[in-house]
């Protein structure tokens, strides 16, 4: 039985979107900004800091600064001093993934859920892409320009690559970890559509 959707996507590709009009349709809990709220309440931050640092990977100038306040002398004074970091978010984001599983009936968006959840049987993959031109038509109809739309859609995801790469020695993405991979230019509708169906044909065959 299907308890878990995990939306891995394509920046501009309406992942998001699909996301939460699959959960409307089955009236699941979607984890999409609750996933990174529940990452900045475990840390103590600000949602903020976590979504900017959101499937990525730290700078080198804040790597070196963070290796820098963890052994300093102003650090040591402060032991609740804390850096949001790559590291702290990647193991936030395990747990809050791992517990919103649990619970089931859950759609989960991105956060590496796709790769946390790999072996549970009651959860469903998707991946969602679309051309380049397609993604750059979304983004810019959500407000951005053109060129702020064509250079979100070529950097966004080689962050989330190297990201993917470097905690999961995974390359981004592996089909091997998708049960459905859907281009997005046939429409959000048939998206969700083609996802339901694979969750009912799963759901018959397992009962």
């Amino acid at each position: 039985m299907i308890r878990v959707v995990t939306i891995e996507r394509e920046y501009g590709s309406g992942g998001a979107d699909i996301a939460k009009l699959l959960a409307e349709r089955l009236e699941w809990k979607l984890w999409d900004q609750r996933l990174t709220d529940e990452i900045a309440r475990q840390l103590e931050c600000d949602s903020g800091a976590v979504e900017e640092r959101a499937e990525r990977r730290d700078a080198l100038h804040y790597r070196l600064f963070k290796a820098f306040l963890r052994g300093s002398f102003e650090g040591s004074l402060n032991p609740r001093l804390k850096m949001v970091d790559a590291d702290c978010i990647r193991e936030a984001a395990e747990r809050v993934v791992t517990a919103a599983a649990q619970s089931g009936d859950s759609v989960i968006v991105g956060r590496g859920s796709a790769y946390y959840l790999h072996d549970r049987p009651d959860a469903l993959h998707v991946f969602i892409y679309a051309p380049l031109e397609a993604k750059v038509h979304r983004l810019r109809a959500g407000g951005k320009s053109e060129g702020e739309a064509i250079e979100l859609a070529q950097t966004v995801d080689r962050d989330r690559s190297a990201y993917i790469k470097q905690y999961f020695d995974i390359d981004w993405p592996d089909r091997e970890f998708f049960h459905l991979m859907i281009n997005s230019t046939i429409g959000d509708e048939m998206v969700v559509q083609a996802i339901l169906g694979s969750i009912a044909a799963l759901n018959q065959r397992s009962s």
